[in-house]
Order: C-alpha cells, then structure tokens, then sequence
C-alpha cells in the first residue's frame, strides 16, 4: 500500500494541485456581509487548497520513507477542499446544512487521517499489518454510523452509541493499543508530533459527536451555529494534524541529512 502510494505521488501532486483550479473559480449565489458562516466556508475553502500545494510541495523535500505520509495529508486537504466548494455552494444558496456533502467529505478524509497514524510509525520501524485494517474498519462504523443516524435510516441514539464505540476503539488503539507499540523508539519529533495528533483526534473530534447530540439529535443548536463549528473543526483537525505530519517529517529529515 504504502510503496504503490509512494510511486503514484509524483502524478498525484500535480493532477492534484491542476484539479483544484476550476473549483478555485467555482462560486454560486453572493455572499452577503453578515453572513459570517458563508464567510467561513470561504475561508476554509481557499485554505485547504494553500494546504494541499503546501503538503503536496513539501513532500517532494523529505526523506522518501515520509513522502506517503505528507502525499495522504496532501489528498485529505485536497477532498476537503472539493467538498468545502460544494458545501459552500449550498449554504449560500439555501442557508441549510450540507450533510451529504459533508459526511461524503468524512468518509474519505477521516479514514485516511486515522491511516496516519499507521503511516507514522511505519516511517521508522516495524508495524503490525492489521493496525492498518483495524483503524480503517474502526473509522469506518463511526463515519456510517453517524450518517445513517442522521439521515433517519436507523435511531439516531443506536446509531450515535455505535458510532461512539468506532471513536473508543479508535482512541484506545493510539493511546494504549497496537498503534502506538513502537512509540517509544521513535525519534523525538515523531513522538511529539504523534503526541498532538492524538489529542486532536480525542479533543478536537469530540467535536463532532456534540454537534450530533445537540444539532441533530436533540436540535439544540441552529444551522449556522452548527456549521460554524463542524467549519473550525474541519480547518483545525485536518490542517493542523496535517501540520504534525510535516513537522514529524521535516525533524526526522533534518537529523538524517
């Protein structure tokens, strides 16, 4: 998985980065000046497309065992970015909250982050195969679970207490499981960095679970409230955890060199 990744980047940066420019131009309905959750959807927009040429550019820099690792925050950074135009699209339009677009975002975007972490570690020694497959499985429940709840598939208490057991596990495996057994031998900069990647995944996910329980489930939130935050969130769990990759990547490269 990671050697096949490794020889697609080089046409993945530029097909990538080229990709993005019609969606750049892509824009419907105005923008009103107090319309401070359309503004932020903007925002996020044009900063996750800075993130994907940042990402995708460093990439080419580092030690070749990282370069997986900063092409995939490269690639969650460009879906987002795809999915931020459309959902933007959509609350300009019709002031209402794009779940399709964003659980479609999730699913593609959170199952590689959490991938990360097995990427990580394999960047510098040895890591059981089926951390890799238990992380994306896990990954996977919490994300289906929350849209069919959300959607009115299934109860949405069923769905959320299913989904929530994905997240436990997936907390359990980076702080205390397999995903986290070879830790101590890295160097310091990817303990660090792994370190903040944890705490992003159990502070700033927990983000999402609370939108569900008062936005949806229990429609204590509005819509703009609600985007609002799942906006920030976005911008600081997908960028910032892609940061930490860099950061682990650049240090590891530089005691290297």
């Amino acid at each position: 998985m990671i050697n096949v990744i490794s020889k697609l980047a080089k046409f993945l940066i530029p097909a990538g980065i080229v990709s993005l420019i019609p969606f750049a131009a892509f824009a419907s309905g105005n923008l009103e000046a107090n319309d401070f959750v359309g503004m932020s959807f903007w925002i996020i927009s044009i900063g996750m497309v800075a993130a994907t040429v940042f990402f995708f550019m460093e990439s080419m820099k580092v030690d070749a065992k990282w370069r997986t690792s900063l092409v995939v925050a490269g690639l969650v950074t460009m879906i987002a970015a795809v999915h931020y135009f459309y959902m933007r699209a959509v609350w300009i339009e019709t002031a209402d909250t794009p779940t399709v677009y964003r659980y479609i975002d999730w699913i593609l975007t959170v199952p590689l982050q959490i991938v990360e972490f097995y990427l990580i570690l394999a960047a510098v020694g040895a890591v059981a195969g089926r951390v890799f497959w238990n992380l994306l499985v896990a990954s996977l429940v919490m994300l289906i679970a929350g849209y069919v709840g959300e959607v009115g598939y299934v109860n949405v208490w069923l769905a959320f207490i299913v989904g929530m057991l994905g997240w436990i596990y997936i907390l359990y495996a980076i702080f205390a499981g397999d995903a986290q057994e070879n830790l101590s031998s890295a160097p310091e900069g990817v303990q660090s960095a792994f370190r903040t990647m944890r705490l992003i995944v159990l502070v700033g996910w927990a983000i999402y679970p609370l939108g569900y329980v008062f936005g949806y489930a229990g429609n204590q939130v509005d819509a703009a409230s609600l985007n609002a935050i799942y906006n920030i969130a976005d911008f600081v769990n997908k960028i910032a955890f892609g940061l930490m990759i860099w950061a682990a990547a650049t240090s590891s490269s530089e005691k290297t060199a």
